[in-house]
């Protein structure tokens, strides 16, 4: 893929939509294109982290332990992006991410990550609106599942 391939791509991510052309170029050419296999792990549960990663081909499970056994809570896959509340909250990894399919993921460390939220204020409320997301839909989840056991 080329780097205007790569920026076409990231233009297509809400994260990134507002970004000027030049600095996604500049998010293109230092982030490291990395290859998986299916099976493939990007990253494990309780692990630290130093990247994020954002889809460009391919999907994942996102998967978490627990008492009885891995639970796929999640499958992800081109433009989404993940890995980004262990590098925004320096916590442990929260889940799991398995290679479903083949796939092609754009990694950006830390250190990039926090210098473009600093350079761009809308990504840090875009990546709010995300996880805003993401927790709704767990605490849907969470009130079906009690529900369904009470």
């Amino acid at each position: 893929m080329s780097l205007t391939e790569e920026v076409e791509l990231l233009k297509k991510i809400p994260l990134f939509a507002n970004i000027e052309t030049s600095k996604l170029k500049l998010l293109a050419f230092t982030s490291e294109r990395l290859r998986y296999k299916a099976g493939d792990t990007l990253f494990e549960q309780d692990e630290m982290g130093t990247a994020a990663h954002i889809i460009m081909d391919g999907e994942a499970d996102v998967i978490v332990k627990t008492p009885s056994g891995p639970l796929t809570v999640a499958t992800i896959g081109k433009n989404d992006f993940v890995g980004e509340i262990a590098i925004l909250c320096d916590v442990p990894r929260t889940a799991t991410v398995r290679a479903r399919s083949d796939m092609t993921t754009l990694c950006i460390t830390k250190d990039l990550f926090f210098r473009l939220i600093t350079e761009f204020p809308q990504m840090a409320v875009e990546i709010m609106r995300v996880l805003a997301q993401r927790l709704e839909a767990t605490t849907k989840e969470l009130a079906q599942y009690k529900q369904a056991g009470a």
